[in-house]
């Protein structure tokens, strides 16, 4: 009978021990991802809507820059097809 007993307290201490392991680590859990929570919400870093058509405007008008600077240095046709497109455009005969 003592036996017996002795085999239910320590199954029972092994059941508690292994509950109280699981409650730190879902207690952890939690805690870290709450931590990681407030660091997002916090964050002042991003990127905004502002800040990438900024980035295609100048980028766009680099581009130009550097084309009319090789139109500019060649003295010539870079892009004959363009050329004709852009006459046929403003040739408008209606």
């Amino acid at each position: 009978m003592k036996d017996l007993m002795n085999k239910i307290v320590s199954k029972a201490q092994d059941t508690a021990g292994r509950l109280k392991d699981k409650a730190i680590c879902t207690y952890l859990r939690f805690t870290q991802a709450r931590q990681r929570t407030a660091a997002v919400l916090s964050s002042q870093s991003g990127e905004g809507f502002v800040d990438t058509a900024l980035k295609i405007l100048i980028s766009v008008v680099v581009g130009a820059l550097l084309l009319a600077g090789l139109y500019m240095l060649f003295n010539d046709t870079i892009l004959p097809t363009l050329t004709d497109r852009i006459k046929s455009l403003f040739n408008y005969k209606g």
